[in-house]
């Protein structure tokens, strides 16, 4: 069964992880990518090598640059769920609908929260909606869309915002958002070996990347990848047991 939630995005819960997305592949790969990539051209004309540390803490603390800045500012709070992008604002948030599933919301700029109100309310919105930066009455707001947001299904929404500047989208699993026409258009994933995989990004119109082999098993590929690294003696190493070839569910190596 389902493990239980523990908590949204907004206050009265505990923090909840980002998945790894901040620190490995953001502050970590990310960052480390374009360091060498930055001291790579710098070295092409200076003819001079230098180190490149890209410690995944610093990248994750410089993606959260403007957060300070709007700290900074008096336009932060240390309280979750009472800022403009962490689930605070009403217009940028997650609404469930009446099937059970959730919109998102991101009408941050004026002209789309006029056009948010406008379509979710037929043109003619309640006479006691507040304005958009009446924050004293965020939490009438709020409770108005989610009243509204429940009255119809998720592809209700989805339909009604598609091709419009609301800022109104379906939220997806993974398995569904493979699938989303928007996507689909721009071929966003990719089959490779019968597997789903996102295509390779950002795109080069003179050199295209492409994917390369689909996913392996653990321990299909050790013998070739031990002999691409130099190993003379992958043989006795695999006889002696030090590494596993071709046995699923295990670890290549050990």
């Amino acid at each position: 069964p389902a493990r239980p939630r523990r908590g949204g995005g907004g206050g009265g819960g505990p923090p909840q992880l980002p998945v790894n997305f901040v620190g490995d592949y953001g502050g970590g790969g990310m960052f480390l990518a374009v360091g060498v990539l930055s001291a790579l051209w710098e070295a092409q004309r200076s003819g001079q090598g230098q180190v490149v540390d890209a410690a995944i803490v610093d990248g994750a603390v410089t993606l959260t640059t403007m957060l300070h800045g709007l700290l900074a500012g008096g336009q932060w709070h240390d309280v979750r769920g009472d800022n403009l992008l962490d689930t605070g604002a009403p217009f940028y948030d997650i609404y469930g609908t009446a099937d059970g599933r959730h919109v998102a919301v991101g009408a941050l700029e004026p002209q789309f929260f006029a056009e948010l109100v406008r379509l979710l309310y037929d043109d003619d919105p309640p006479d006691d909606l507040p304005g958009q930066h009446d924050r004293a009455a965020w939490s009438l707001l709020r409770r108005r869309f989610a009243e509204r947001f429940a009255q119809q299904t998720q592809q209700h929404w989805a339909d009604l915002f598609e091709g419009t500047d609301a800022c109104v989208a379906p939220v997806l699993s993974l398995t569904e958002a493979a699938g989303h026409p928007h996507l689909a258009a721009r071929q966003t994933f990719q089959d490779r070996g019968g597997f789903t995989q996102p295509a390779p990004a950002p795109r080069f119109s003179r050199t295209p990347g492409a994917l390369g082999a689909p996913p392996a098993l653990p321990g299909q590929h050790t013998a070739e990848a031990l002999a691409d690294w130099g190993f003379e003696d992958v043989d006795q190493l695999i006889a002696q047991g030090v590494v596993l070839v071709g046995s699923p569910g295990a670890a290549s190596t050990r």
